[in-house]
């Protein structure tokens, strides 16, 4: 008898049909299981984080009041802060071979606001805790033991920018929302901020302060640096991005949305700050050893219309502001465009050095106006001028306006202006030059050396060349033009009557037949 032989599959479907067969239930066809789905990832902190915190922080009252810093703190003295060193070993951001590095400055003296520094790694942010063991203290005794919830006053970072081997501040944020950067074989001078509210010889002016930073920790070999940034203020609160690409001209591309809290007059975007004591305009006012003492040199405008506009500095004997009207400007600055160390003689300060910032708008900004505050100042250690853009339509509550521009530090600017420069401006006596004329009464003269573009070309034919000079008061007298093998270009003579008292804005540029062959060349005048 040959038994029969079952597998497996068989022997269930009989059990099964039996089962039905019995009036029992059949076993119920198990589905599949779905498989679990994957863990999202926390969602990337962004510059879209730091608006919405700008939109809760704008909803909310303004507290501007500063911390209560300890008691030894609020002693320092500038030369007791200074002594506090952040340590290079200690630095921040150096994790994955990042060729940047992060240092804190230790709040006191003057910096008694303290802000929130963050660190963003793989998209997370974390704030960086206070410690003192991150700082030297040298000299510098505290009787205290400082709380760990201290904050900082601000940062720096730090890059290769002059040497492999060496690792120099690139950009610092210190104060309000002031910050400062350098281009490679630059010095510190001029300083940039990220809002301005009632700039103005007559107005009062606010100070909004970044609250918070978030840094992106950069990867290896990274050619930029992300930092965002939280404003707050009694008007306006705002959202910033900067991207840091260092190199010969650091460039610093800058997004901010900002949230209006309350009406605002007079908005400053992209303001500048930065010193002028005297120069070659106005000399012999000061006993120093030093022919000239200045950031900046001038203001340079680059205007919708195509004008390239340059307006030399001053130290005014009161509060003047100057207004250029003008719809979505292509580019403007304060610039330092003598780069003579004989014109300075100061070998720690090395004024011609200092970086020129050239303020480039992504996007048209519409209407407005570049207006330009000089502020008198009895030394060099005060910054006494301050340029920005101002909208034609002031901001009403609520509004949510938005500025994209790119920062550029600079030592040789060339470029910006493809006819020639000014380079030098005199005022002098009327009779000046060897002229045997006796000038009228209320006369002045003002020289201006244009330099650059197609000049040196026209130096064998200086007759082709004329100088074409206007003014809103007074009287032209006298014009000249004279070749300047120094320069490789020409020396214009204006010779400007205005009665004593009188005020007066003079334009001038270089010609040859219809082509203007100069930027034009521009600044107020009140004879005394």
């Amino acid at each position: 008898m040959t038994t029969p032989v079952f597998d497996r599959r068989s022997v269930l479907a009989r059990a099964t049909g039996l089962l039905v067969l019995s009036g029992l239930p059949a076993l119920a066809q198990v589905p599949p299981a779905k498989p679990t789905p994957p863990l999202q990832p926390p969602a990337r902190f962004g510059f879209e984080d730091v608006v919405k915190r700008a939109k809760e922080l704008a909803a909310s009252p303004f507290d501007g009041r500063l911390p209560e810093l300890p008691e030894p703190l609020q002693r320092l003295d500038f030369d007791a802060w200074r002594a506090i060193r952040f340590r290079p070993d200690r630095a921040l951001l150096a994790q994955g071979d990042s060729p940047f590095r992060m240092q804190m400055f230790h709040p006191g003296f003057l910096h008694k606001r303290t802000v929130i520094v963050n660190v963003v790694r793989d998209g997370i942010p974390a704030p960086v805790p206070f410690a003192t063991n991150l700082f030297d203290y040298g000299p510098t005794k505290l009787d205290k033991a400082l709380p760990v919830n201290l904050g900082f006053a601000g940062f720096r970072l730090h890059y290769p920018l002059n040497s492999p081997l060496v690792f120099d501040e690139l950009i610092s944020f210190l104060g309000t929302s002031y910050f400062r950067f350098l281009g490679r074989g630059q010095k510190y001078g001029l300083s940039a901020r990220g809002l301005a509210i009632g700039i103005g010889a007559k107005e009062t002016e606010e100070f909004p302060f970044f609250r918070e930073f978030w840094v992106e920790q950069p990867g290896a070999n990274a050619e930029r640096v992300v930092i965002y940034a939280l404003l707050d203020g009694e008007s306006a609160t705002g959202a910033y991005q900067f991207n840091v690409y260092p190199g010969n001209e650091t460039t610093v591309d800058i997004t901010a949305q900002l949230v209006i809290r309350k009406p605002i007059a007079k908005l400053g975007i992209a303001p500048l700050s930065s010193m002028f004591f005297y120069g070659e305009v106005e000399p012999g006012r000061h006993e120093d050893y030093r022919p000239e003492l200045h950031d900046s040199d001038g203001l340079q405008i680059h205007s919708g219309t195509g004008e390239r506009i340059w307006r030399p500095l001053r130290n005014p004997r009161e509060a003047e502001t100057s207004v250029f009207i003008d719809k979505d400007p292509r580019g403007f600055g304060l610039m330092q465009r003598d780069r003579n160390f004989e014109h300075y003689q100061d070998l720690d300060l090395h004024y011609e050095a200092r970086p020129s910032y050239w303020v480039e708008p992504h996007s048209g900004w519409g209407d407005g106006r570049i207006e330009l505050l000089e502020i008198p100042t009895s030394d060099e250690t005060n910054d006494n001028i301050v340029a920005s853009w101002v909208p034609k339509t002031p901001v009403e509550a609520g509004q949510m306006p938005s500025f994209r521009y790119s920062l550029r530090a600079m030592l040789a600017a060339d470029r910006l202006t493809p006819g020639g420069c000014a380079i030098n401006t005199f005022r002098t006596s009327a009779r000046a030059l060897g002229s045997n004329e006796s000038p009228a009464s209320g006369t002045t003269r003002f020289l201006i050396d244009f330099a650059g573009g197609d000049l040196a070309y026209y130096l064998p034919a200086p007759h082709e060349v004329e100088v074409v000079p206007t003014v809103t008061n007074g009287t032209v007298k006298r014009t000249f033009v004279m070749p300047n093998p120094q320069t490789r270009g020409f020396r214009a003579g204006i010779d400007i009557q205005l009665d004593s008292g009188q005020s007066t804005d003079l334009r001038a540029f270089l010609r040859t037949g219809q082509r203007a062959l100069t930027e034009t060349w521009t600044l107020p005048w009140k004879a005394q």
